[in-house]
């Protein structure tokens, strides 16, 4: 995307990388280095999120603060926490592009554009100002992709194909990784490689112990890749390089962005499971072959699916449409 004048950019989220990472991808497709603003309420204030006000320590008086001018052109948020903050920017600065990412939970939210899936389930009254996508962003626009095909990491250029990417989230708040889960997973995995596959294998920090170890000793096998996170992340490129995807059903960031490739997506659900999760899988399903792993897996292609640079054109037009002033009367 080519952007003729540079707008400056804040992104506030309460930094966990899930919540952050896709907006980074925003602001990477509108050419633009983001100013990643932390917001960290105390107590009372985070018990009122998002209907309260900001913590007044991290106020526009406070320098160093979330909210410390000068303000920018556009601010992408998201996150319980960041609503009373995004709602707070607007206030002082009007002419400020907000976007709120998934649903605010609240009415005033300050957010000029709302970006949701189908699955936060928007509604009527939010239609003029709400763009939905199957996915979040994130920061995998297809030109990246293409050149780590063209050059990926040795490691994995070596594995021969089909190469099999898994990737592996971990205990949250509505999934748990069992023994019998951990088995499982570790099964289906012997069972792919057994049939000729190869393996990348990424895990995340929310990755529990007894599942790491688990990789960690499947990883001596032939054919199989398991990143122990030194030296450059290559989740991108094992993106890049997979025939298909096995990811846990307890991230749907990760299940978005394994809808880049274009390739099936085998989703291993551990112990849980919430309806939202279930029903942005359904949701994505309609656009992407989504199978169950390992019993039930996927086989056709799709065309990719990447929402990043629909959100950022249509921020960018609402931006570029405050900016230009209007024609002269004659």
């Amino acid at each position: 995307m080519t952007v003729p004048v540079r707008p400056t950019l804040w992104i506030i989220t309460d930094g966990k990388a899930g919540d952050e990472q896709p907006l980074i991808g925003v602001a990477e497709e509108l050419g633009v280095s983001p100013d990643r603003r932390h917001v960290h309420p105390r107590p009372p204030f985070v018990w009122l999120m998002p209907w309260g006000p900001i913590d007044p320590r991290e106020g526009p008086d406070h320098a160093g603060a979330p909210l410390s001018p000068p303000f920018p052109d556009i601010c992408l948020a998201t996150g319980r926490r960041a609503v009373a903050y995004l709602r707070r920017l607007k206030q002082l600065s009007p002419a400020t592009v907000t976007v709120f990412f998934k649903h605010p939970r609240c009415r005033a939210d300050g957010a000029d554009l709302l970006v949701m899936s189908p699955h936060d389930r928007p509604d009527g009254r939010e239609a003029s100002r709400l763009i939905v996508t199957p996915t979040l962003p994130n920061r995998l626009p297809a030109g990246r992709l293409a050149a780590l095909r063209a050059t990926p990491p040795p490691a994995l250029a070596a594995l021969p194909p089909p190469r099999l990417a898994v990737l592996i989230g971990g205990d949250s708040r509505h999934h748990r990784f069992t023994p019998t889960d951990i088995a499982r997973l570790i099964a289906g995995l012997r069972a792919r490689r057994a049939a000729g596959a190869s393996l990348m294998i990424t895990a995340s920090r929310r990755t529990p112990p007894p599942l790491r170890a688990a990789l960690d000793a499947f990883a001596n096998a032939d054919r199989v890749f398991f990143w122990n996170g030194q030296g450059d992340n290559p989740y991108a490129a094992m993106l890049a390089l997979a025939d298909e995807v096995v990811v846990t059903a307890d991230s749907t960031n990760m299940i978005g962005e394994a809808a880049v490739t274009g390739r099936p997506i085998q989703v291993f659900h551990p112990s849980g499971g919430h309806a939202k999760i279930t029903a942005f899988i359904a949701e994505l399903g309609r656009h992407a072959a989504i199978g169950r792993f390992p019993e039930a897996p996927a086989s056709a292609s799709y065309p990719p699916i990447n929402a990043t640079p629909d959100i950022a054109a249509a921020i960018l037009a609402l931006w570029q449409a405050r900016i230009t002033p209007p024609p002269a009367r004659s």
